[in-house]
């Protein structure tokens, strides 16, 4: 249980840093930024994952703060180019 609050908390750190780093207004809720932290992490671990490998044992590769938030800032960056969404 601790585990997913743990993740939340994260996400929201993450998922904020990249909305105020990326150019331009981003407005969503904390809801939504800490949604967007954790599939921003998701994708970063993934991206390393394909650049180095991840440990034995390990599915997938642990994304530091900082391939996190430019995962998130490339999902904000595919929502609003290929999607068109706007928020």
């Amino acid at each position: 249980m601790f585990h997913y609050i743990g993740m939340l908390i994260v996400g929201i750190i993450v998922g904020v840093i990249a909305r105020y780093v990326y150019p331009g207004a981003v407005h969503m809720s904390l809801l939504m930024s800490g949604v967007l932290g954790i599939a921003g992490s998701f994708l970063g671990g993934t991206i390393m994952g394909l650049i180095n490998k991840p440990a034995d044992g390990s599915v997938v590769h642990p994304a530091g703060i900082v391939t996190s938030v430019l995962g998130a800032m490339l999902l904000i960056f595919i929502c609003r180019t290929v999607l068109h969404l706007n928020f």
